[in-house]
């Protein structure tokens, strides 16, 4: 598109009917993943300061929705899924047989671009973090995050999410 050349531009500077016309021009791909599994690995990764899990996420609920990083806001605030129509959900967890059936769309072959990625190793390893660091929540904390990401658990299919429960 156009303007896009010029500079890095966010949809939210361009008008309905540019923003319709963009849109129209891409494939658009949204990648998601658990909430719950964003703020393992954010605090896993050292961008929080906290020394505990636990603390960490009281700094997240702190912060709220408005001084929040990208790195653990709710991705219904960032990726606008109610406003933009994706073509396709990727799925954090599935991302080797999504990815091949993405690319096989695309007319690309799937097996040579795709890295060696293990999914149910992956799965197993943040199912077994997760139940970890929530044991270190009180039921407040527990409850507040479920309330934080209600959108993010309402909009895309985390089933076995621990903040669902």
């Amino acid at each position: 598109y156009r303007r896009l050349r010029a500079r890095e531009t966010r949809l939210s500077e361009f008008n309905q009917t540019e923003i319709k016309a963009m849109l129209g021009s891409y494939t658009k791909v949204l990648f998601v993943r658990d909430p719950f599994h964003r703020l393992i690995a954010t605090f896993l990764q050292g961008m929080g300061i906290s020394p505990s899990f636990s603390s960490f996420v009281q700094e997240v609920l702190d912060s709220g929705m408005h001084d929040s990083s990208a790195a653990w806001k709710p991705l219904v605030s960032l990726c606008r899924p109610c406003l933009v129509q994706y073509d396709y959900v990727v799925m954090f967890g599935f991302l080797r047989q999504e990815l091949g059936h993405l690319l096989r769309r695309a007319g690309l072959p799937a097996g040579s671009l795709l890295p060696e990625l293990t999914d149910s190793q992956v799965q197993w390893t943040y199912r077994w973090l997760s139940e970890q660091m929530f044991s270190e929540l009180s039921a407040q904390q527990k409850q507040r995050l479920s309330h934080f990401y209600r959108w993010d658990l309402a909009a895309f299919p985390f089933s076995g999410s621990f903040l669902s429960d």
